[in-house]
């Protein structure tokens, strides 16, 4: 995986995750992760683990609905966003830590769900995901849930041909790895996430099943929509958002045509 502290760099000091929900792409899957966490995970109030779960946005979101919520993120800089918002009042998660993916400090079968919708693409080796998904499942119980967060292995390939980026000669051999192996190599002339893996869905189906797990749906987070021209300006218009969910909930099995998708699985 890249470096720890080349990712804590990335977040601390150049993209800020407290942002991304905010506005864009990041407005419909706020939207659209809201409903998916409604249909997959227990009722409250089950004790949910928010792995690499950033400033918290979910971990707040389900502490309000009644779970006990664990927010863990390997950034500082995150952590001390969500104990600054604690200072406005209103339901907050059960606990706040830096930590590891692949080193939890929770106990054998103590969650009945364990999010895992920051770590696993920041992990370009597969030994270092099924780590990851190793130790999700040690902490869950017998039947707990896992929500595992894949980058589409096209996502960057759409996004240069809706920007018009694939004549870029960076750009394009950055796409021409990505869709060759999954492994995406940032160069230092695109302004883009850091060292990553980029996800087929059946890929992470498989490392689920070889961490133990039994899985079930995968899904496609925002859908197409986010390739309409002026999306960012149309999401914030509430006539646009709720189309703009509706075809991605009447597409979501087909994981491909969403940038972000989600798998859910279960510990045996």
């Amino acid at each position: 995986m890249p470096n720890k502290q080349q990712i804590i760099e990335f977040y601390s000091e150049g993209f800020q995750e407290e942002n991304r929900l905010l506005s864009g792409l990041g407005v419909l899957e706020k939207l659209r992760m809201e409903e998916l966490l409604r249909r997959f995970l227990p009722t409250a109030p089950a004790v949910v683990y928010d792995v690499g779960g950033a400033t918290g946005v979910h971990s707040f979101w389900l502490a309000e609905r009644g779970y006990e919520a664990h927010l863990l993120d390997i950034v500082p800089r995150h952590i001390e966003l969500a104990q600054e918002r604690t200072k406005s009042g209103g339901a907050v998660p059960k606990s706040m830590i830096i930590g590891d993916a692949c080193k939890l400090p929770y106990a054998d079968a103590s969650a009945d769900a364990v999010l895992l919708f920051g770590p696993l693409y920041h992990m370009t080796e597969q030994t270092d995901r099924l780590k990851a998904l190793r130790e999700a499942y040690r902490v869950l119980k017998s039947g707990g849930v896992l929500l595992a967060y894949g980058i589409m292995r096209y996502a960057s390939l759409i996004y240069a041909i809706d920007k018009g980026f694939i004549n870029r000669d960076d750009y394009f051999a950055m796409i021409s790895r990505e869709l060759e192996d999954g492994e995406h190599r940032k160069p230092e002339s695109v302004r883009t996430i850091t060292d990553s893996h980029f996800h087929l869905s059946d890929e992470l189906r498989a490392e689920l099943e070889n961490a133990g797990f039994v899985t079930g749906e995968t899904v496609g987070i925002q859908g197409p929509c986010w390739m309409t021209p002026d999306f960012d300006k149309l999401i914030q218009d509430a006539g646009f958002a709720e189309r703009a969910l509706m075809v991605a909930r009447q597409v979501e099995n087909e994981p491909a045509l969403s940038p972000h998708f989600l798998s859910c699985a279960r510990k045996r």
